[in-house]
């Protein structure tokens, strides 16, 4: 489950809501157990991914860095030899 969560700082343009939201819900999933919860848990559940956002989006917005952002094109293309050199293409 978690190798779905993704580096978030400092690419261009910035991590948009949605990705801080996905990679919040990937990180309780794997904490509590649960890709679904039940009913009993699912306010619980929908509470933490909403508190994870937003300690997500606090970090992500007071981290500093002198490094030049990243390009997203730029590394997923870097992410997809990693995987052809890893699993071999199958185009």
């Amino acid at each position: 489950m978690c190798r779905n969560i993704k580096t978030l700082f400092n690419f261009e343009p910035p991590a948009t809501e949605l990705e801080i939201r996905d990679a919040s819900l990937q990180f309780v999933r794997k904490l509590s157990g649960f890709n679904v919860p039940s009913k009993a848990n699912e306010a619980a559940f929908d509470r933490a991914v909403e508190e994870v956002a937003a300690s997500a989006r606090v970090l992500i917005r007071t981290l500093v860095t002198n490094a030049e952002p990243r390009n997203r094109e730029v590394e997923a293309e870097r992410a997809r030899a990693r995987s052809a050199l890893r699993f071999g293409t199958s185009q």
